[in-house]
């Protein structure tokens, strides 16, 4: 985290749930204005990792074979050789995701979820640390196709990086430039060292009843009055598991309410479908966080 702010300055609190997500086996969906750093963050967070990093421009013409890779008929072997495409790699930065149809868009799905990849009757495995970094503009841009749940569903966090603060940004104007601090930032982390933090999140304590807290949460943000679909099993299953990441990147082998609300809004933000017209509205989206964190008693000790 510590060599991340050398190149992202003043964002802490995104910087750690990046590095959450990253121990918690999920992928992260960067949606904000252009322009705020988004490709340079997932660029940075990349390089930290000793380990191999491709990139794919998402635009209207990509199509799921500039991804996935294409079989190639072989003439001396009289068969269909596969090319892997960029896909196959350690860390996939998918920049501007929302600018490619949905039909190439689907081609990360099964990768997301299952880290592997079938093509041709063959199922071929992704790294074991495979990784989907990707950034989008808000849905009301020129030019983006909206994702759908499914693929929403798979992403861990949808995180917001926002404007910096004044001071933030004369230091930002006024200092080195970014693409030089970027090519100083050096791998902090071996692909080993990142399994092995995995490994430790599975090991964290959680209490009973802060599963039964998680899950209570999760069932109010079904009944929510403003809300149409909530947060679904397979979004139970990521909250506990970046709480349980979120509490390792604070030092400790075991759960605390507090890790649970840290997580709250980059699991549940994106999962939600809201009623009418306020789908898209970030204050209604927060509102409704907001009141079903309200609506579930914290459990206390004993």
């Amino acid at each position: 985290m510590t060599e991340i702010e050398k190149v992202i300055v003043g964002k802490r609190r995104v910087i750690q749930l990046a590095v959450t997500a990253l121990l918690a086996e999920g992928h992260i969906l960067f949606e904000d204005i252009p322009g705020v750093g988004k490709t340079m963050f997932a660029k940075t967070l990349g390089k930290s990792i000793q380990c191999q990093v491709n990139r794919v421009q998402f635009t209207p013409d990509l199509l799921p074979s500039d991804i996935v890779g294409v079989s190639i008929y072989d003439k001396r072997s009289r068969d269909f050789e596969f090319k892997p495409g960029p896909i196959f790699t350690d860390i996939l930065l998918a920049d501007e995701i929302n600018r490619t149809t949905p039909r190439s868009q689907a081609a990360l799905l099964e990768a997301m979820s299952e880290k592997q990849l079938t093509m041709d009757g063959r199922t071929y495995p992704l790294s074991p640390l495979f990784f989907v970094l990707a950034t989008q503009n808000p849905a009301d841009y020129e030019g983006t196709y909206p994702l759908p749940e499914a693929q929403l569903d798979r992403f861990l966090f949808r995180l917001s990086i926002g404007y910096p603060t004044h001071q933030q940004e004369v230091a930002l104007v006024a200092g080195e430039d970014r693409q030089e601090r970027l090519l100083q930032t050096t791998g902090i982390l071996s692909i080993q060292e990142v399994v092995a933090l995995r490994q430790l999140v599975k090991e964290i304590y959680v209490d009973p009843r802060l599963y039964e807290y998680a899950v209570s949460l999760v069932r109010q943000s079904r009944r929510h009055a403003n809300v149409r679909v909530g947060v679904s099993p397979r979004g139970s299953l990521a909250f506990v598991q970046a709480a349980k990441a979120y509490a390792l990147t604070e030092g400790r082998d075991y759960c605390v309410p507090d890790d649970f609300k840290r997580v709250l809004e980059p699991v549940f933000g994106h999962r939600l479908l809201l009623k009418h017209a306020s789908n898209h509205d970030q204050s209604d989206r927060q509102q409704v966080l907001e009141e079903i964190q309200a609506a579930v008693a914290v459990p206390v000790g004993k």
